[in-house]
C-alpha cells in the first residue's frame, strides 16, 4: 500500500481547505467580527498540510483501489475535523461534540443542525457553515465521477462511460479535465442562483449563503425557519429550480453546455428522476391541500418540499408534520430516494433505484416464464449481474446501517418515528426528519453519544456505504 502518497494527498487537501477559509476571514473583517477562529484554523491547516507534504513525499504516485478508499475516507474525516475549529474557537458557539456534528453535517451536505438559533452566531461563521456544504457538494461530485467507477462501487461502474479506466497515461489528463469542467458548471450555477436571489430581494450575504447550500443540496440556512422565513414565492421558486438542477447528474449539465442536449433528453435516469419529482409533487398537492387554500400556493409548497426532500437538500417552507398521514408516508419515502448519481444529492440515488426496479421486474418475469430470457438494460446496454448484485448489496447494507442508527436513537428514549427518521435523514444526508427532529426542530437535544452515531451515518451515506465498510474490515489492512 502506498501510504505515503495517501498522506501526501491529504496534506494538499488541508492546504486547499486553508485557502477557502480565507473567505470567512475576509467576511469577519468586513462585518467587524473576531478573526481569531479563522486565523487559528488556517494556521493549523497550513502547519499540518506542509508537514504531511514534506514528510510523506512519495517515491511513487500510483493510486490503486486500496489507496483510493483511504484517500476518499480520509479526506472527509480530515476536513470534517478541521471544520470544527471555527465553531470551537468562536466564544459561546459550540462544544466539541456539537461542533463535530455540525461540521460533519456540513461537509456531508446533510443539513441537520444542533444550532437552535442562528441569529446569535457571527455572520462570518454562518458563511463558513454554508461553505462547508458547498465544498462537500463539489467533493461528492468528483468522488462519484472520478473515484467510484475505479473502485467498483455497486452500480457506479456505469460511469466508466464518462471517465477513463485505470490506465495511468489516460487517467490523469482526462480526470483533470473532467474536474475542471464540473467545477466550472458548479461555480456557474452557484453564481447564477446568487444573482437570481439578489434580484428576488435577498441581500448579498444571505443570497450567497443560500446559493452555496442549494447547489450543494445541503440545506443550511441563515434563518431559523429556513427558506420559509423569507415569505417570498419568488425566492421559493428560484430555490426549487436550483435544487432540482443540483439533484441532476452534473455530467448532464456539462453535456448541455457542450451542445449535446439530445443525449441528455435520452437519459433514462433523468426521465425517471423528473418523473418521480412530478409524481410526488402532484401527490402531495392533492393530499396536503386543505379547503380554503389557494391552489397555486399548494402547488408551490408541494413542489418545493418534494424537490427539497428528493434532492436531500432539506430546506423547509412549511411544517409538513401537520400534513395528513398519507402525505407523511410520502415524506418518509422521499427521505430515502435521493438525487441522481453524479449530483450533489444523497440517498439511495435514482440510478440504483431504477436498476433495482428493472431487476425486480425481470425476476418476476422469469418466475412466470421460467424459460424466457429477460435481461436488465440501461442505455441500450445489458447491465452485468455483478453490477446488479452490487446494487442489492448496497441496498441491504443501507437498510442494516439505518436500522442500527434507529436503534441507537430509540435506545436514548425517543419514539419510533423520531428514531427511524433521524436515522434515515442522517444516512440519506437529508437534514430534517419527523417527530422530535421534524421540519422546524433541531438535533441539539440528542445525547452526545447518539450525535456521534448519527454523524457516522452521515459519513456512511455520503461515502456510498462501501467505502467506510471497506476501511473498517480487517481484510483491508492485511498485506
Amino acid at each position: 500500500m502506498n501510504g505515503r502518497f495517501v498522506l501526501y494527498l491529504l496534506g494538499w487537501l488541508l492546504l486547499m481547505e486553508a485557502a477557502f477559509i480565507c473567505l470567512p476571514l475576509f467576511a469577519a473583517a468586513i462585518f467587524g467580527e473576531p478573526a481569531r477562529p479563522y486565523l487559528a484554523t488556517i494556521g493549523l491547516a497550513v502547519l499540518a498540510g506542509v508537514a504531511l507534504i514534506r514528510l510523506a513525499r512519495p517515491a511513487s504516485r500510483d493510486i490503486r483501489p486500496r489507496e483510493g478508499f483511504l484517500v476518499v475516507g480520509g479526506a472527509w474525516v480530515v476536513v470534517s475535523l478541521l471544520g470544527t475549529v471555527p465553531y470551537l474557537a468562536t466564544p459561546g458557539a459550540l462544544g466539541v461534540i456539537d461542533a463535530l456534528f455540525e461540521s460533519v453535517s456540513g461537509f456531508t451536505t446533510t443539513g441537520s443542525t444542533v444550532i437552535p438559533d442562528t441569529t446569535v452566531l457571527p455572520r462570518s461563521l454562518l458563511l463558513w457553515r454554508a461553505m462547508t456544504q458547498w465544498l462537500g457538494g463539489m467533493g461528492i461530485i468528483l468522488f462519484t465521477i472520478a473515484i467510484l467507477p475505479l473502485l467498483g462501487i455497486g452500480g457506479m461502474q456505469l460511469f466508466k462511460a464518462e471517465v477513463p479506466g485505470p490506465v495511468k497515461d489516460k487517467v490523469q489528463p482526462r480526470l483533470a479535465n473532467t474536474a475542471r469542467s464540473l467545477w466550472g458548471v458548479y461555480v456557474a450555477l452557484t453564481a447564477l442562483e446568487w444573482v437570481c436571489l439578489r434580484i428576488a430581494g435577498l441581500d448579498t450575504f444571505e443570497a450567497l449563503c443560500h446559493a452555496f447550500t442549494t447547489l450543494a443540496t445541503g440545506g443550511f440556512s441563515t434563518r431559523n425557519a429556513s427558506v420559509g422565513e423569507f415569505d417570498s414565492p419568488a425566492v421559493e421558486w428560484i430555490v426549487t429550480v436550483f435544487m432540482l438542477a443540483a439533484g441532476i447528474n452534473f455530467v448532464l449539465h456539462y453535456k448541455v453546455v457542450a451542445g449535446r442536449g439530445r443525449e441528455v433528453l435520452r437519459d433514462a435516469e433523468l426521465r425517471y428522476f423528473l418523473g418521480v419529482a412530478a409524481g410526488f409533487t402532484a401527490y402531495l398537492a392533492l393530499t396536503a391541500h386543505q379547503p380554503g387554500d389557494q391552489v397555486v400556493e399548494t402547488v408551490r409548497i408541494a413542489a418545493f418540499q418534494t424537490v427539497s426532500l428528493l434532492t436531500t437538500t432539506g430546506y423547509v417552507t412549511t411544517d409538513f408534520e401537520l400534513w395528513p398521514g398519507s402525505a407523511l408516508l410520502a415524506v418518509l419515502v422521499l427521505l430515502t430516494l435521493g438525487g441522481m448519481s453524479g449530483s450533489t444529492g444523497g440517498g439511495v440515488k435514482s440510478l440504483r433505484t431504477l436498476l433495482a426496479l428493472r431487476s425486480l421486474r425481470a425476476t418476476i418475469h422469469r418466475l412466470i416464464h421460467p424459460h424466457a430470457v429477460r435481461l436488465v438494460k440501461y442505455g441500450g446496454v445489458v447491465v452485468q449481474d455483478s453490477v446488479l448484485s452490487g446494487i442489492w448489496a448496497f441496498l441491504t447494507a443501507y437498510l442494516l446501517i439505518a436500522v442500527i442508527g434507529a436503534a441507537a436513537v430509540a435506545a436514548a428514549g425517543y419514539d419510533v418515528v423520531t428514531a427511524v427518521t433521524a436515522s434515515l435523514t442522517a444516512i440519506g444526508n437529508v437534514g430534517p426528519g419527523l417527530g422530535e427532529v421534524g421540519a422546524y426542530d433541531n438535533f441539539a437535544h440528542i445525547p452526545g453519544l447518539v450525535k456521534l452515531v448519527l454523524a457516522a451515518l452521515m459519513l456512511f451515506g455520503r461515502l456510498e456505504i462501501f467505502t467506510l465498510l471497506a476501511l473498517l474490515s480487517r481484510e483491508f489492512w492485511r498485506r
